[in-house]
């Protein structure tokens, strides 16, 4: 639909191009950010902006979202609850909702049916294994794209271990054709398996145009709900069987999700394999003469129109379900509503408690067990001695050097962590060096380096790494009228942190970097590096960068590289350093790559996918160059497709871990692609892998974690989030750090903690 005189023509940087759909509670707009990728972007409507309610509602949606991220859901992209009218914007999904498919179409059949049953089995799983459970999934929540549907709206979804109320009393929250009987009676039972009841009612629906449940008034519905049988007139065995499990008034009763997918997988046949004649005939008889001498879904077209788009309070799409207890609705369909056993809650309060599987911690609050259970420690190397579980923050007070952290310091959810002999040291926007005792989480000191609060101004540190007993950190000070920025290079005493020596460095066309022995510093040149001791500072030995050229070093093993790019140069450099004198050595590579690691000795440089060949996408990469500087050879290995995300080289294999979770490794020696996993992590960072256990870590902006088995792809494990405040965009990126056996998880938001990995759910009493 066209976008409206009124309507904005940009919300958060994103321009708008046309209206998706619009409901009670805001607008859903198709928009384009300036790369040119499209997404839905939610908009509230403005007289909600004020009402405090809604906006911690509104925030649950994007939380709920943030934490799942598979391929039958649609990923956040960026969103601001704080707006002058909030906002959330998500990965666009070409395609229409299943309501809208149903009223145009009738009934589904065949390999639609079959893919939808089987897409919404495994978002389901997806949503679960993140500890969130949907609670109004319906026709108008699910959108039908090519490649399977998409579940949308958490507006009204919880995670598990999110006990706040939200709703108003009296004020019913769902969408009753396709709410579970626990959600009308016992909030505490709200569960995994309410999503599996709608599940049935929602295939019901979808099969037969009628829901197992309809009746004249919401009301009427919720009680034959919670009390009466499902009508699945119409449906035969055994998909009748499979469905009326599914809408069982027990929790206990209805199947688990990796049955519900074997189950579908057996009684809707594939229309792909097998005879067509045969198929066909399998699928006809899913759907039964009625009674009446109609087939169930000759008719359906208008009772779709009446219920398929219900909607719900909170929701932006679809019609409003908000009765008051009391005022509407016939008397005695109130009296057999309400009297149930004191207990039918049409005022639902929407609690989401423990279900199956759920823990106490002991103090009263609830922990959630990990994706899949515990696996066997043998496969984990021993945790450190005196280790345990903690979580902290960068902000903590310290007992030496700066006690509290930079009061009314702009921090812009930039902060990370290195590791060294059990301590972790970290820096980032706003946040003074600090080091943290990896054992136990405690703050160990702060280094006392920023000006004073009342100074005003921006201090942003990175921590490069730890020599020699110094910690070496490049510190930015910004004055409070930005109109003069000072970098420094600081060694810090790991002891103590105190300062060692310091010196102003040129910010301008060389990254630095601590490269084995030797730290590397810019003079005020632009031009001339120096190699200097990392714990007295003294100079070493100088080498001077091409005119003109801006060089990124890196260690690769344990030879010194620079990366050098220039805005007029068709082809970028690399230069191999004697690190023993600094002669260079120059090598072309292609404009648009990077140094990547190394390949059985070979230096190796990802190259991104040039615009005229095939296999571009946009900034994919395209082939890895292998590179021996001493023999001057040079091989190309073309990749197996063009890939987008961060990349790891590790044991010759390239990791690429993308923005929607998908973690992809291909062999750096062939190209040939050799594993593809999902995970739920939402833009997730680069993975970390560890060569003792042969595992893949990834962390995302929220503290998840996942881990993989990096010869098979298996997902071994992921955890819930961490964090209370989700950052996302900074130049750290979440990060998974080795600690011997442990883990060290920094967030871009200051939260630190460390995990064991063969029992990720366990967390401090902090934590």
């Amino acid at each position: 639909m066209p976008l409206h005189r009124d309507d904005p023509r940009s919300v958060g940087g994103y321009k708008l191009v046309d209206r998706l759909g619009a409901g009670g509670m805001g607008i859903v707009y198709r928009g384009r950010a300036r790369s040119g990728r499209e997404v839905a972007v939610k908009v509230v409507h403005s007289q909600y902006a004020e009402d405090a309610v809604f906006r911690m509602r509104f925030r649950q949606e994007i939380e709920a979202v943030r934490k799942v991220s598979g391929a039958f859901t649609a990923p956040v992209v960026d969103a601001d609850p704080e707006a002058a009218r909030p906002w959330m914007a998500t990965q666009y999904v070409p395609g229409r909702s299943l309501a809208e498919r149903l009223r145009e179409r009738g009934p589904l059949r065949g390999a639609e049916l079959r893919q939808l049953a089987l897409g919404l089995v495994e978002a389901l799983r997806d949503i679960h294994r993140a500890g969130v459970v949907h609670r109004d999934l319906k026709p108008a929540n699910v959108l039908m794209a090519e490649d399977g549907p998409r579940v949308i709206d958490f507006g009204i979804s919880r995670a598990a271990e999110n006990h706040q109320t939200l709703t108003e009393t009296g004020q019913m929250i769902g969408t009753p054709p396709f709410m579970s009987p626990e959600q009308f009676t016992d909030a505490r039972k709200v569960g995994p398996a309410s999503d599996v009841f709608s599940l049935g009612a929602l295939l019901v629906f979808a099969l037969t145009g009628r829901g197992p449940f309809d009746a004249d008034s919401p009301y009427l519905t919720a009680y034959r709900v919670v009390h009466d049988a499902p009508v699945l007139d119409g449906l035969a065995q055994p998909l009748r069987s499979v469905l009326e499990r599914c809408l069982a008034k027990e929790v206990a009763d209805r199947p688990e999700l990796d049955e519900l997918a074997s189950r579908f997988a057996d009684v809707l046949p594939d229309p792909a394999e097998g005879d067509p004649q045969t198929v066909s005939l399998r699928l006809d008889a899913l759907v039964t003469p009625r009674s009446d001498g109609e087939t169930s879904p000759g008719n359906g077209t208008d009772r779709m129109a009446a219920t398929g788009s219900g909607g719900v309070s909170g929701s932006l799409s679809g019609r409003t379900y908000s009765p008051r207890l009391g005022r509407r609705g016939g008397r005695r369909a109130l009296w057999a509503v309400t009297g149930t056993a004191g207990a039918l809650a049409l005022g639902l309060t929407a609690y989401l408690l423990l279900g199956a599987g759920w823990e106490d911690s002991g103090d009263g609050a609830a922990t959630a067990p990990s994706v899949s259970a515990s696996p066997a420690t043998s496969r984990w190397s021993a945790l450190p001695d005196g280790w345990r579980a903690w979580q902290t923050t960068v902000n903590e007070t310290a007992p030496l050097g700066a006690r509290k952290a930079i009061a009314d310091s702009a921090f812009d959810g930039d902060a990370a962590c290195v590791m060294y002999d059990l301590a972790a040291y970290c820096a980032g926007q706003g946040v003074l060096p600090v080091r943290l005792d990896g054992l136990t989480g405690r703050t160990v000191w702060r280094a006392d380096l920023a000006p004073a609060a009342d100074d005003g101004g921006d201090y942003w540190a990175k921590p490069l790494g730890v020599r020699e007993g110094a910690l070496l950190v490049r510190q930015n000070v910004t004055s409070d009228d930005g109109a003069t920025e000072t970098t420094h290079l600081v060694a810090l005493d790991t002891r103590t942190g105190a300062e060692l020596w310091s010196r102003k460095v040129k910010d301008g066309n060389v990254d630095l970097v601590l490269s084995g022995d030797v730290v590397l510093t810019a003079e005020t040149d632009g031009r001339t590096v120096t190699a200097r001791s990392p714990r007295t500072g003294a100079a070493r030995w100088t080498m001077k960068v091409p005119d003109g050229y801006y060089c990124t070093f890196s260690t690769v093993d344990t030879d010194l590289y620079a990366h050098c790019t220039h805005d007029e140069a068709e082809a970028s450099l690399v230069l191999a350093v004697d690190r023993t004198d600094g002669s260079v050595q120059r090598i072309a590579v292609p404009y648009q790559s990077g140094i990547l690691g190394s390949v059985e000795g070979r230096l190796a440089v990802l190259v991104w996918a040039d615009d005229s060949e095939p296999i571009a996408t946009g900034s994919a990469f395209g082939q890895l160059l292998l590179i021996d500087p001493d023999k001057k050879t040079r091989s190309t290995v073309k990749l197996a497709s063009g890939y987008n995300g961060q990349p790891t080289l590790a044991d010759g294999t390239l990791f690429i871990v993308s923005s929607n979770g998908r973690v992809t490794a291909l062999s750096a020696r062939t190209g040939k692609q050799l594993w593809e996993t999902s995970t739920s992590l939402e833009s997730p960072g680069k993975a970390t892998y560890d060569t003792r256990t042969r595992t893949l870590y990834m962390s995302s902006d929220s503290g998840r974690v996942a881990a993989l088995d990096a010869r098979e792809g298996t997902l071994l494990w992921e955890t819930l989030p961490r964090v209370t405040r989700v950052f996302s965009g900074g130049t750290a990126g979440p990060e998974v750090q080795l600690n011997e056996g442990a883990l060290v998880v920094t967030a871009p938001d200051g939260t630190v903690f460390s995990l064991d990995p063969a029992h990720p759910e366990r967390k401090s009493a902090s934590g």
